[in-house]
């Protein structure tokens, strides 16, 4: 089977000096993000001064002390790639995504020989812009891992049936990604390189390291039996209403979608498929253009599900002029029938929860729907953080943990809600607040200190160290309250309701 490997050395370092040519003039270290970050990808002359993927950012630079830090930016590297295998499609009809930089194409029923493949899918990226930039190396091989390690030896190499062993032999251990203390323990036995490990025996080798090695030890002997497995193609349903006159009423605007959305159903339905995601478009006529995207709270293909949470998400919509056209597109499909849940009772309907946050985006605008979610930090004002919610995340309940539910008691509870830091004014008495904002304070429970001196020494953080006191107060008139002194000003961050 002819493998074609098409590899991007370094793929995000590629990615980041798209967009700032200047990084090419320097190494380059890529971290996740420059507070307390760590190094995601390095290039080759950063990994040269010692910079390793997996340091922390601190770490990598200082290793790599001539290097230039940047941050990744994960859609950029999705979407680039995704274009890059759109441009390979061209090429040959099985692809198989190996993950960002690294991709096969089977060439078995492809007219031309090796040299020809290894042409062709070189011209097939130069015709796109984006892959067109990125320094692919092409290699071919008879096998997915033998083509990746020619295409990591030079670009444009072939390795012809009965030369793999032969080709892999003399290449390093890491060749098989293996982890550093695995081949730290090979290395104590004197094996450095494939053609070593592949003279071992395969029993007692097997038996000391595990089924994996099994594996291993028949890649070092450059055979790879596993099969490709090409990445899924994107079905595109798409359906548009033009040049069938205007609508100039909300009735009549509705009439055109409701037949439109039925189109798009049939097709989602015609193709096996449940439609995630929904993309209304409405073109008026003095040009005004207007996108809807909208999601479902559970994938389908029923054509009512649709309309009615496309007609409550064009509630609060306001045109100027009428509307000469409509577009309508299903994304995110996936295979078709209804996942059903067997204790699914007691669950909240996700398709009433999905129509009533339409609607409060409608009259709130995108995004107003957010729920909160706890993560780690040092700060309270730091453990948590707002996301969209959608009725897709919404929480199961079992029946059966809810057929004997527990008696219900009446506790009062306070909710503490957090604000936006407002500077306040406070006076104290022996070290203790005493009057708030012009208020009696009748009780008060602190300090609870924040002290962050230690982590800025460890990390040789420049900058003086975050420190605060805070207190809760209950005040003359009831209200409880949260204020922090903070490099001797006071501020309120929360109120318990």
């Amino acid at each position: 089977m002819p493998v074609v490997c098409a590899f991007v050395p370094s793929y995000k370092v590629e990615i980041a000096r798209l967009g700032h040519p200047q990084f090419r003039e320097r190494p380059l270290i890529v971290a996740d993000r420059l507070e307390r970050g760590h190094a995601v990808d390095v290039d080759a002359e950063a990994f040269a001064l010692g910079a390793r993927v997996g340091m922390t950012l601190v770490q990598a630079s200082a290793c790599a002390r001539e290097a230039v830090v940047a941050v990744d930016d994960p859609a950029r590297d999705a979407a680039v790639w995704a274009t890059v295998l759109d441009a390979l499609d061209l090429a040959s009809p099985l692809v198989e995504d190996a993950g960002h930089g690294l991709a096969f194409l089977e060439m078995r029923g492809i007219e031309g020989d090796a040299e020809h493949w290894l042409a062709s899918v070189r011209e097939t990226l130069a015709g796109c812009d984006q892959p067109r930039a990125l320094p692919f190396r092409l290699a071919l091989a008879t096998s997915k891992f033998v083509a990746r390690a020619a295409a990591c030896v030079a670009d444009a190499t072939i390795v012809r049936r009965g030369e793999e062993a032969a080709f892999v032999a003399p290449l390093p251990l890491h060749a098989l990604d293996l982890n550093r203390d695995l081949v730290e323990r090979l290395h104590l036995f004197g094996v450095k390189t494939l053609g070593e490990l592949a003279a071992l025996p395969y029993g007692p080798f097997v038996r000391r390291f595990g089924s994996e090695a099994a594996g291993w030890h028949a890649h070092a002997r450059g055979i790879d039996e596993t099969p490709l497995v090409p990445h899924p193609r994107a079905i595109a349903i798409d359906r548009s209403m033009y040049g069938e006159g205007t609508a100039e009423r909300e009735d009549q605007l509705l009439f055109a979608l409701r037949s439109l959305v039925a189109r798009v159903a049939d097709d989602v339905a015609y193709a096996g498929k449940r439609c995630g995601f929904l993309r209304l478009t409405l073109e008026c006529e003095d040009g005004e253009r207007l996108d809807l995207p909208t999601p479902l709270a559970q994938p389908s293909a029923q054509s009512t599900t649709m309309f009615d949470l496309l007609r409550a998400r064009l509630e609060g919509v306001v045109l100027h002029a009428p509307v000469a056209g409509l577009r309508l597109g299903a994304e995110r499909l996936e295979e078709g029938g209804t996942e059903l849940s067997l204790f699914a009772g007691g669950d909240p309907d996700p398709e009433i929860v999905a129509i009533a946050l339409a609607r409060l985006e409608a009259a709130l605008g995108p995004h107003s729907a957010l729920r909160a979610r706890i993560v780690p930090g040092n700060r309270y004002e730091t453990r948590f953080v707002y996301e969209p919610f959608n009725a897709a995340t919404l929480p199961r309940r079992s029946a059966v943990a809810c057929a004997e539910p527990a008696p219900l008691q009446e506790t009062g509870t306070l909710a503490y809600r957090i604000l936006a830091p407002r500077e306040i004014e406070v006076h104290l008495a022996r070290g203790r607040p005493v009057r708030v904002a012009e208020r009696a304070v009748l009780d008060a429970a602190g300090p609870w200190r924040v002290d962050e001196w230690w982590w800025a020494e460890a990390l040789d953080e420049g900058g003086m160290p975050y420190a605060c006191d805070a207190y809760d107060v209950l005040l003359g008139d009831g209200a409880l309250w949260r204020i922090v002194a903070e490099r001797g000003r006071w501020y309120l961050r929360g109120i318990y309701d």
